[in-house]
């Protein structure tokens, strides 16, 4: 058994994002290649950059690259190995993991199963579904889970998000002068989205709805809800599942109860009294 020591597994890790951003930037362009002072290798396009000439004979012999009269270019396959660094994670990708729990899970893509990697930490509601009660249950249920993740679709699909940036997307609306715009300019399935979230936090009541949707869908941690509302602490946990039950019902609504026959025992001569 071969023991790879800390010191390898970080020159390894260096060469790995070295080669990395060599193949960056030759997918980005042409390179014309010169030999540094230090022994190095340059590349030089639309940015110079000196790499190592083991990182450069690498990458040629995994045909990631070929050089052809002191011009360097990125191969068909260069392609494929950025998209598996993307899979797999880089160093930058690494140094982010920390802050995050990722889970593998399995998804179906045009009828195969493909792996995937998904944040549990993305949203507040996934963090909250994992904390348990005094007993050891989920302290959210599933259908309270559920209840959130659709209504956070409902707002990302009637696109509720304020922008806070500058938007450099072209106009497909085509408005002629004196036309009404606004709501005619939003696509019919935004339009449908906009009135089941806005039957959903009239179902939650106004007392409720406000911290739902601060967790669910601007993803507010409870803490600052707390600070936010003046609540007291850990009250916006409680006021939280509150909220999310009552959706659930609202989404699902029970069955209606059956009411339940009157039945009279009696012997077999039993008549009743009219």
């Amino acid at each position: 058994m071969i023991e790879v020591t800390g010191s390898e597994a970080k020159l390894a890790r260096a060469a790995r994002k070295e080669m990395l951003c060599l193949i960056r930037q030759l997918s980005r362009g042409e390179c014309t290649v010169k030999p540094s002072p230090n022994g190095e290798m340059l590349m030089l396009g639309e940015e110079g950059r000196a790499y190592s000439r083991a990182t450069i004979r690498a990458a040629e012999a995994r045909g990631l690259l070929r050089i052809v009269e002191g011009r360097a270019s990125a191969n068909p396959e260069a392609s494929a190995f950025l998209r598996r660094a993307l899979v797999e994670g880089d160093d930058d990708e690494r140094f982010g993991g920390q802050h995050r729990e990722i889970a593998v899970e399995s998804v179906e893509v045009e009828g195969a199963r493909q792996p995937v990697r998904r944040n549990l930490s993305e949203s507040p509601l996934s963090a909250l579904a994992r904390i348990r009660d005094r007993n050891g249950a989920s302290f959210l249920p599933e259908e309270a889970i559920a209840a959130g993740e659709r209504l956070l679709a409902d707002f990302t699909r009637a696109q509720l998000q304020p922008r806070v940036t500058a938007s450099w997307e072209p106009r497909l609306a085509s408005r002629g002068k004196g036309q009404a715009g606004g709501q005619a300019e939003i696509a019919e399935s935004a339009m449908a989205a906009r009135d089941r979230f806005a039957r959903a936090v009239e179902a939650m009541g106004p007392e409720l709805a406000g911290v739902a949707v601060d967790v669910c869908c601007f993803s507010k941690g409870l803490e600052l809800v707390e600070r936010e509302r003046q609540w007291p602490v850990r009250s916006a946990k409680l006021m939280l599942r509150a909220a999310l039950l009552a959706l659930a019902r609202h989404y699902a609504p029970p069955a209606p109860e059956r009411r339940r026959r009157r039945h009279h025992w009696g012997v077999e001569d039993y008549r009743p009294v009219l």
